[in-house]
Order: C-alpha cells, then sequence, then structure tokens
C-alpha cells in the first residue's frame, strides 16, 4: 500500500517541518494544500527530500461554480497554478474539489451546475497540457457544497473524462457505505479520515464508526494501486492513524 499525509495537520508549519516528520515515520507521500504558506514552494528544498508528492487545488476562496464570473474565473485560475506547481514539483496528481451553490444561486440551481461544469472542462483540458491527472474529489454533507452523491459524481467524471479523489469519510457522512463507496472505476486517489457518521470531523483512523477491515477489503477487490492519503485535523491524529494503518496493514 503507498501510504500519504495531507499537509492538512500540520498547518501552518513550514514544508520542510512537515516533510522531516514523514521520513522518520517513512512515509513515502505527501499531499501539498496549495495555499500559504504552501503555495510558492522552492522544488530544491522538495526535491531534497525522498517524498513524492501529490497536490491539493485550493480549499480558500474558491467556487469554480459561482454566478459571479469574475469570482468564477479567478477560481479557475486559482486552480491552474496548481496544476502549474505540480509540474515544478514533479507531481503527476492534482486534487480539486467541485463547486458550491451560492447564496443567491439556489433558484438559478441548473445554471448554476453549467457553470462548474464549464469551469471542470476548462481544467480538464488545461491538466490534460500540463500533463497532470486531475481527481475531483467527492464532498461531505454540508449544505450548499456540489457532488455528495459519488453517483453524481461519477457521471460528471464520466462527461469530462476525469477521475475521482474518493474522501471516504466524506462518504461516509454522506451515507455511503463501504462497500457502495468503490462501485465507481473512475476511483484513482483516496482520502482517509474517520468520523461517526454525523459530520465531517477528520478524525484519526480507527477512532469512528468507518468499517476499516471492510475498507481495506474493498481496496484489495478494487485492486486499488494509487496512493491512501491520511487527511485529518493534527499531528496527534495523523501519529494515531499511522499506528492503526501498521496495524491494519
Amino acid at each position: 500500500m503507498k501510504i500519504g499525509v495531507s499537509t492538512l495537520a500540520f498547518y501552518p508549519q513550514p514544508i520542510e517541518e512537515v516533510l522531516d516528520f514523514l521520513e522518520t515515520w517513512n512515509i513515502k507521500y505527501c499531499e501539498i494544500i496549495n495555499e500559504y504558506p504552501h503555495d510558492e514552494l522552492d522544488e530544491d528544498v522538495l526535491g531534497s527530500y525522498q517524498v513524492n508528492l501529490t497536490v491539493h487545488a485550493p480549499l480558500s476562496d474558491i467556487n469554480l461554480a459561482s454566478h459571479n464570473q469574475t469570482i468564477r474565473k479567478s477560481s479557475i485560475a486559482e486552480v491552474k497554478k496548481s496544476f502549474d506547481r505540480a509540474v515544478k514539483w514533479d507531481a503527476e496528481l492534482v486534487v480539486v474539489h467541485p463547486g458550491n451553490m451560492p447564496v443567491m444561486g439556489r433558484k438559478i440551481s441548473e445554471k448554476i451546475f453549467q457553470y462548474n461544469l464549464k469551469s471542470l472542462t476548462e481544467l480538464s483540458s488545461y491538466a490534460e497540457d500540463c500533463g497532470i491527472c486531475m481527481c475531483v474529489e467527492n464532498m461531505p454533507k454540508i449544505d450548499g457544497l456540489l457532488f455528495q452523491d459519488l453517483r453524481d459524481l461519477n457521471l460528471l467524471l464520466e462527461d469530462i473524462n476525469e477521475y475521482m479523489t474518493l474522501d471516504v469519510g466524506h462518504a461516509h457522512n454522506s451515507g455511503f457505505s463501504v462497500s457502495d463507496m468503490f462501485c465507481y472505476p473512475l476511483i484513482k486517489h483516496v482520502h482517509l479520515s474517520d468520523n461517526d457518521g454525523t459530520w465531517d470531523q477528520h478524525d484519526a483512523l480507527g477512532t469512528g464508526s468507518i468499517d476499516f477491515v471492510e475498507l481495506f477489503n474493498s481496496l484489495n477487490d478494487f485492486k486499488y494501486d494509487g496512493v491512501l492519503v491520511v487527511e485529518v485535523k493534527n499531528t496527534i491524529e495523523v501519529v494515531k492513524s499511522l499506528k492503526f494503518l501498521n496495524k491494519m496493514i
């Protein structure tokens, strides 16, 4: 299994401290959330570590489905920067969140979904030009977030010919069983965290209600060969999760 850790747990520590920690734990993959202070990073510094990288496009102030066209186009531009940085940092994969429903968008929801499709189609073309794999992530059960349903996300990705980041915690929070999570051949990347099903808590693995025995059986049946990225909320949760994985694998 390829195990990675997201910089989410370390924010806002310098990237050197993050990568030092991962090397201490013999973790070979790191997912960099491409926001300050992990936006403009020195590729020579990154290259000095024996850690492979994936990139997560920025989360803050981004809405690919905005009906304010200035905001939507700015959001596209910011995500494109993540593709450019992935090329510089020798990362082959970028995780992208779909858009969210604007406050005034509910009465024009069809148009909002059209904007979202238009944005992701443009990003898909740009990613292909960069030689980067774009993986769009399923969202948790939070009002206004688009593509909480794996079935809907899979249909979108079939339409734009791209891949899925399966966030297991998000899917669990959205009511999907572990066996139902792996019905989608476009899954190319996986985020791991735990929760009790009521909220997207990003807790340590093994501390919530996700059945990880069934999860790893499903991963084997799926013949998943991508990275499993631990995406939890602090370093204590990272350590708990890595110890849990060491027992599971």
